[in-house]
């Protein structure tokens, strides 16, 4: 239902745009609450603009804002940074890392949360923060815990877990998540430039890109807790919202 809020969790600014950008934009004009909780202010990032517009003393406080920005243009009105330091999560103790998550849970009661998949985030910050929510929402009673749904980086998650079971279109939403990808100005800039150059001067890529927008859909795997994420084999087809 669109009044029932959605728990976001990832650990760095702009994990909710690339991950599930498009997605969380369609609840947010759906009307459905959104929460993001941001486990780092994205401090360790590689890229400090293009131009070069930070250092790394400045980055934390440049990628807050811009994370601040790409939530406002999603329209995920409730931002909570955690506090951890980023590419340390996963020497953070589990109970630390699941302690505001927990909060967040009782305090909102969502229907679902979102985060990356258990193990399956190619990123030892993104597992650690996975592995935190699992544990967060292990401790509600059974009768309690909202859907907990993920996503992944690579199809190469197919071998293991499965097709997805939700497959949602985002096409329609396509311009917000580009707007949302250009706030996060430091990390985006030139990736967005150089895909721009391509299309301009390459006609078979920019047919490439755009049957690709055309199909955006965001993909999403149930979390089994009472099988601690090992997933049984597939009864049905993907559900397409």
């Amino acid at each position: 239902m669109p009044d029932q809020p959605i728990l976001v969790v990832f650990p760095h600014p702009d994990d909710e745009t690339f991950a599930l950008g498009g997605l969380l934009a369609r609840h947010a004009a759906e009307g459905t609450p959104l929460t993001y909780l941001c486990a780092t202010r994205g401090e360790a990032g590689r890229n400090m603009g293009h131009p070069i517009v930070a250092t790394r003393e400045t980055l934390p406080e440049i990628r807050e804002a811009e994370l601040r920005e790409a939530c406002s243009i999603l329209g995920i009105r409730d931002v909570r940074l955690l506090g951890f330091r980023d590419r340390m999560l996963e020497f953070e103790a589990l109970e630390d890392l699941a302690r505001p998550v927990a909060e967040a849970l009782l305090e909102l009661r969502p229907s679902r949360v979102y985060t990356y998949y258990p193990e399956h985030g190619y990123h030892p910050d993104h597992d650690a923060m996975s592995r935190a929510v699992v544990l967060a929402i292990g401790g509600l009673p059974a009768d309690q815990r909202p859907l907990l749904l993920g996503t992944v980086f690579s199809e190469a998650a197919l071998a293991a877990l499965g097709e997805p079971d939700e497959v949602i279109p985002t096409a329609a939403y396509g311009e917000t998540l580009r707007a949302a990808l250009r706030a996060h100005r430091t990390q985006t800039a030139a990736m967005m430039a150089e895909t721009e150059r391509r299309m301009a001067e390459d006609e078979g890529f920019r047919a490439q890109v755009e049957e690709a927008r055309s199909k955006m859909a965001a993909k999403l795997w149930v979390y089994p807790m009472d099988t601690n994420g090992v997933r049984r084999p597939p009864q049905e087809s993907p559900v397409s919202a």
